[in-house]
This record gives C-alpha cells, structure tokens and sequence, in this order.
C-alpha cells in the first residue's frame, strides 16, 4: 500500500509503520512507546547515576539523596537479603497467626493501620470535596485480587485462569515461609473465598470513573454502625485522635454489606486474607526467590515476559520511597531552571488560547461562561519539580545492615512515618503546594480537588517537545498535552468542581444538559470500537477522550497562531505520541480498567473530529479516515 494510501486509511499507522516495524517490547516491561520509551531512558540514567553515588559518596549532591543512596544500598545487598530469606516477615506473619478472634484484631488498633497492615476497607485522609481547603476522612472499599468487579461475573474469559496463577503463586511464597502443602493450600482458598464475598459489594471501574458518586458523607455514630464486630471507633479515634464530624463514603453500596461480610463466622477466612495480603505486599523486600514469584500474577495479567532485573527492582523500592527527593534530584540536574520557565510560559500561552476560546464558546450561556473562565483564571500550575521537598522526607533514617537493619524494617519503619503523617492531616488545611507526582514520572494531570494542572519534567521532551522541533510539532505533542489536562477541569468529572475545586454546581441547568448531551456524543463515538480482541467502553473512558478533544482543538489553534505554521507536522506529531506496541494481555487488562482509551484509537479518532485534518491531508468522504460532519464531535 503507498503511504499516501495509508495516510488516508490509518494515520496512526502511516505516522509510526516504521517504529511499529522495528520497536521491541522489553522482556520486563508489558508495552513499549512514546511514554514507557522515555521512562525507561530515565530509568537507565537515574540508575547510573545512583551506582556512581554509591563508588562516590562525595559526589552525593544533598544530605536527603545521602539518606537515599544509604537506603538503595540495603536494596542492592543481594547477599543479605538471600541470607535473611523469609526471616524479616516472619514476625509480621506471626502477628497475624495469633489472631483467634475479631476482638484480637480491635486489640491491635490503631497500631495495626500506622503499621501499614491490610484491612478489609481502606481509611484515607484526602480533601473534603465540598470544603477544598481541609482535608477530612475517606472510606473506601478495599482491592480486589482481580483487577476488576466485572471479572467475576459468570463467563467472564481469562478470570478463573488468573485466579489459579495467583492460587499457585501464594502457595508457592507460603512454602517459602515454611509452609507445608495442605496449610499454604487452606491459607490461599480460604483468602480466595473472602475475596468473593467482596466483589459483588464493590464499585467496578465504570462506576469508579464517576467522581459525583464519591461523595457520600456520613455522621461518625452512621458510619462505625456499619460494624458490630470491628471497634470502628477505637480505629479511627486513635488514629486522628478525635471523632470526626463526618466521614466520607466512596462506596456505600459495600459498607452497607460490611456487617454481612465481616462477621466472627468468617473470620477464618479474613484471617487467612489478611496473610495473604501481608505477605504479597511484602515479598518484593525479600530474597529473589520471593520477588520473582510475588511477581507472576502480574506479569501474566500485563503479558511482560519476564521479571524485571534484581538490580532494576532495588532501584524502583529505594527510589519510590525517596520519590520527591530523587525527581528534585533530576529536574534540577537534567531540566533545569530555565526550562521550568519557559514551559510555565508555555502553560500560560495555551491557559490564554483556552480562555479565548471559552469567550467565543457558542453553546454556553453568558453566566455559565464568566464561571468557566473565573476557573480557568484560578487553575494553579505546577511545571518541572517542587521548590522544595515535603519536611517528612528529614525523618527519614536509614538503619543499615551493620546496625542490623533489613530491607523491609527500614521499609516499614519509613511507612509508619507516612502514615501518622497522613492522619495527622486530617482537618488541617490542604497542602496545596506539595507535589503528588514526582518530577522523573513521564505523565501529567489535573486535580480537580485542587484545580491544577501538573507537568513534571520528565514528559517535558522529545516527541512530546524539543527545541529541535518545529513549534507545530511541539503544539501537536506538549501543548496538545498541557490543553489536554486544561480540559480536565471542564471534562464530565472536572465540571462538577468549581474554582476552588469544590463539588459545587456552577452551571445553568439548561448548559448542564447540553453538555451532558455532548459527552455522550463522545461516549458514542468510542463505546463498542473493537480492539484487541474486546472492546472500548464510552463511559469509563469518556472524560480522557472529552480532554484529547479538547486538548487537540485547542492546541490546534494556538499552532495556528504561529508565523511558521505546519499542520501536517501537528497533526504527525500528535499521532506519534501515542505510538504504543504492548502485549495483548495488557491491552485488554486496560480495556478493562483504564480511563484512558487505546493509544491507537486517541490518535486516530481526535483529529476525525477537526476541519483541518481532511483540508490538511485532502482527505475525502470514501477515505476510511473521513467521519462525516454531523459525526463530529467538539465539545471545547
């Protein structure tokens, strides 16, 4: 097929035939492309960099990244993490054994929680909805071992397949504790068996993505009532040393089952989940043997062929807890603060493009449009990395293995510290200013508790935005992305937050309406497409498939604006960075439960929706690229 053919029958495939022809899959990974090409770059030269720190400590460039090199060196002392073998989780393991009762559980409170062992609900300390500037308490249900409430339905393919991979594997790391056969095998059943009496209560990701639902605040006396077994209120009262006023509920549906499901009855078997969450969580801290077992059920859900490199896995357990101190350590010494400027400058450039076109927005009325637009003027932005690193980060005292300290005791200790440091928050203000993503993550968001947008430095580069390229390239790659999390403050779920990224109503009834039709417009646009053997779900995908379009229109503009203005180059440079090749498995894991749809599908589907394409790349109605004017959807 000519590529001329091509460009009108897929461009996504005309862009990219030739990475798509040649690009590999790394063995440890489940997908390679534009995002995981540059996050493995970055890991390559992070991990470098931190072998270098450990020949040379004078080259160490602040006291926090000495604390990490100090806590990366426990991580990469394979010698001693074979010798201790299961050793460092026994005693936790042990604590659970002991238990005989629920009542020996609400002994455990709240130290249990500050320890950072399973529970079955999940407490979280995160801004109250409709108050922004404090935080307040959250409920929530807890994880299930599928990835997904939908994958225990009756017929539901692949479920009882990956069911048994996780069967195996516990028992395996139970042998590796001491386990006979017969205990590990009633351990795994019995946790497997609580498990199922979790999912039919729990929301699926569908209902997830539907943030108008999360909130569901209940009084104190409302919400430890869900229990007559578990001391709700020793819980909670131990950890933020109060009764709070009222607790938010995620997920109603299963607290109003919890009486029914935590009972002394089925203690046996919450007992034996308990284990089994314990020592899956843990196992990565362990010697090699626990790691690349703990490992399997995910690899054989995401497809990646094999474990990833012991070396690489140390540097991903030592580099998580010290996140925001190492991607200071990065955007300082690879981005820069020039950089950091020039891409602010950028974000306000494209904030400017969107305001204006707010004004000229056809469909709002005049009130609902002056309340976009004081939105939009108030988003925070966050580019490049922090002013400066979270206080916590100084508790932080790695015990090392002269002074005895193993892996994962300094991995638990470091958890308390976060953990009492998040309940102390509870009722404080919100600390708008710390970063939640650290600056060497290649991805970007919005916070729509927060109203801001944030690009650490790590995606701040080619393909996504290089001097080298043209500033139209540039448009089609950062500033589609930058408009793209702009959007999310007016997507299905940003829309429902104001200015202050309170859940507050800011629309006329009648615009509300309108766009609610025009998101499922979107939802219809994208629900039921094939792909990779399933299919594409409209509504768990809607809100990042309203921000492409509105991040692509939008950055389309801005280009336009430009002197030296090269669309087929926008348009190209869009469609190469969502150049992804994965394994199956993982594609259809993500149909599943992400938000995002397939990369192939965002780079095909958006451009349909603009003018521009079809006169940019003479593009005709019998092309299969063409979508009919009235199939067209522009919601900003």
């Amino acid at each position: 097929m000519s590529t001329s053919n091509l460009l009108k029958k897929d461009f996504y495939e005309y862009v990219n035939h030739e990475w798509l022809e040649t690009a590999e899959i790394p063995a440890d990974k489940p997908a390679t492309g534009g995002f995981q090409d540059l996050a493995v770059e970055i890991e390559k030269l992070l991990m470098k960099d931190a072998k270098e720190m450990v020949q040379n400590q004078s080259i160490i460039p602040s006291d926090l990244m000495k604390e990490f090199i100090s806590y990366y060196k426990l991580a990469t002392d394979f010698e001693k993490r074979e010798k201790d073998g299961a050793a460092p989780v026994l005693p936790i393991l042990q604590t659970i054994e002991k238990l005989q009762t629920l009542n020996d559980l609400n002994e455990q409170f709240p130290q249990w929680e500050l320890s950072g062992l399973p529970l079955p609900f999940s407490l979280e300390v995160d801004t109250d909805m409709k108050n922004a500037k404090v935080n307040a308490l959250f409920a929530s249900a807890p994880e299930l071992i599928l990835p997904d409430k939908t994958y225990y339905e009756d017929g539901h393919e692949g479920a009882s397949q990956l069911m048994s991979v996780f069967f195996d594997m516990m028992v395996h790391l139970f042998k590796l504790t001491g386990k006979d056969e017969t205990e590990a095998d009633v351990i795994v059943e019995q946790a497997i068996a609580f498990d199922k009496l979790l999912a039919p209560h729990v929301k699926s990701a569908e209902e997830s993505a539907d943030y108008s639902k999360m909130y569901n605040p209940q009084s104190f006396d409302t919400f430890v009532a869900h229990s007559s077994e578990l001391d709700l209120t020793k819980l909670i009262e131990g950890l933020i040393g109060t009764k709070p006023d009222k607790i938010i509920v995620t997920d109603p549906m299963f607290f109003d089952a919890f009486n029914k499901i935590v009972t002394q009855e089925n203690f046996p078997l919450l007992k034996s989940w308990l284990l089994v969450m314990t020592l899956q969580q843990f196992s990565s801290y362990l010697a090699e043997e626990f790691r690349q077992t703990s490992g399997l059920y995910s690899r054989t859900l995401s497809g990646a062929e094999e474990a990833m490199p012991k070396e690489k896995a140390a540097y991903y357990l030592a580099s998580g807890r010290f996140s925001q101190v190492v991607g200071m350590y990065y955007g300082k010494k690879y981005f820069g603060e020039k950089a950091k400027q020039d891409v602010h400058h950028m974000v306000e450039n494209m904030i400017a493009v969107y305001k204006s076109r707010l004004k000229r927005n056809t469909w709002l009325s005049k009130s609902t449009k002056e309340k976009a637009i004081v939105k939009l003027d108030a988003l925070g932005i966050q580019v490049g990395y922090p002013d400066e690193i979270p206080a916590i980060y100084q508790q932080f005292k790695t015990v090392s293995a002269e002074n005895g300290g193993s892996l994962l005791e300094n991995a638990r200790t470091f958890s308390e510290i976060v953990i009492k440091d998040h309940y102390s928050q509870w009722n404080q203000p919100v600390r708008r200013n710390e970063w939640e993503m650290s600056a060497d993550t290649v991805n970007a968001y919005y916070h729509p508790f927060r109203n801001m947008i944030v690009f650490p430095a790590a995606i701040l580069q080619a393909p996504f935005y290089s001097l080298e390229q043209s500033s139209s390239a540039n448009y089609g790659g950062i500033g589609a992305v930058i408009a793209h999390e702009i959007s999310h403050a007016f997507d299905n779920n940003g829309a429902l937050f104001d200015e202050y990224g309170n859940l507050n109503n800011w629309w006329t009834d009648e615009d509300f309406a309108h766009f609610q039709s025009l998101a499922k417009d979107m939802i219809n646009q994208f629900d039921g497409l094939p792909f990779a053997g399933g299919v594409v779900n409209g509504k768990l995908t809607v809100s990042e498939n309203i921000a492409d379009a509105g991040g692509l229109s939008c950055a389309l503009e801005a280009a336009k604006q430009e002197d030296a203005v090269n669309l087929p180059e926008f348009f190209m440079n869009w469609a190469k960075i969502w150049r992804t090749k994965a394994k199956k498995e993982y594609q259809q894991l993500l149909l599943s439960v992400d938000v995002h749809g397939p990369a192939k599908l965002r780079a095909n589907i958006q451009p349909k929706n603009l003018a521009d394409f079809y006169t940019t790349f003479d593009i005709q109605p019998e092309d299969p690229m063409y979508l009919a004017p009235e199939k067209r959807v522009s919601i900003w």
